[in-house]
């Protein structure tokens, strides 16, 4: 799997969601390879879309389009500052990866310095979600070229998640989850009250 990570500053939520609603009308059908996509917007007005493909070719050929580039210049419009893009062709996924189902998600974002141990870290921690926080129902992490991760985590909703974080875990548990945030850096966060999703297999089933 690749992902693209994209994010900026955002104008109007509701005209950004309109515009983002018409790729999926009129241009998703010619996507080919493309999976789906988690997107939306944090309390501060940031928009990040978390946006799946089967291959990076299948992204590239995606983006070169020309009708892809005609709606971008219109989704364009709707930042107010710059916005952000990362490529990542390796793709973590736990519990099965993100859920449509989510109330709200949470997305993790930082640098790691060793992509193989955060690799092995999400392994261990994938039982470990199952086991101690049934709030999470699916995450993915999604690392580029340059070391910048972005993790998406999928909860049932945020009063669950919220009441998961205050709850004490077991010694050993929480001695697993340290090591892991050990590898990281620079890691901030943020909240998506208002998640909405898209995915091609659930379109192709309607």
């Amino acid at each position: 799997m690749f992902m693209q990570i994209i994010q900026g500053p955002i104008r109007d939520a509701d005209a950004a969601r309109t515009t983002m609603d018409r790729w999926l009308t009129d241009l998703e059908s010619g996507a080919e390879g493309w999976l789906g996509g988690t997107f939306g917007v944090t309390d501060d007005d940031m928009f990040v879309a978390a946006v799946r493909f089967e291959s990076e070719e299948a992204a590239r050929r995606n983006s070169e389009r020309p009708e892809q580039g005609e709606w971008w210049r219109e989704m364009e419009q709707h930042f107010s500052g710059p916005v952000t893009f990362h490529d990542c062709k390796d793709v973590i996924m736990l519990l099965g990866g993100g859920s449509d189902d989510a109330g709200f998600v949470q997305v993790v974002q930082g640098q790691v310095a060793d992509p193989e141990r955060a690799r092995s870290f999400a392994e261990q921690s994938t039982e470990l979600m199952a086991a101690h926080r049934p709030d999470i129902i699916g995450a993915t992490i999604a690392i580029d070229d340059d070391g910048c991760f972005t993790e998406t985590v999928a909860f049932t909703t945020e009063d669950a998640a919220r009441e998961g974080e205050r709850k004490e875990m077991p010694a050993e548990v929480a001695k697993v989850m340290s090591e892991g945030m050990a590898t990281l850096s620079d890691v901030h966060y943020l909240d998506l009250h208002h998640p909405w999703f898209a995915s091609h297999h659930e379109r192709e089933s309607l």
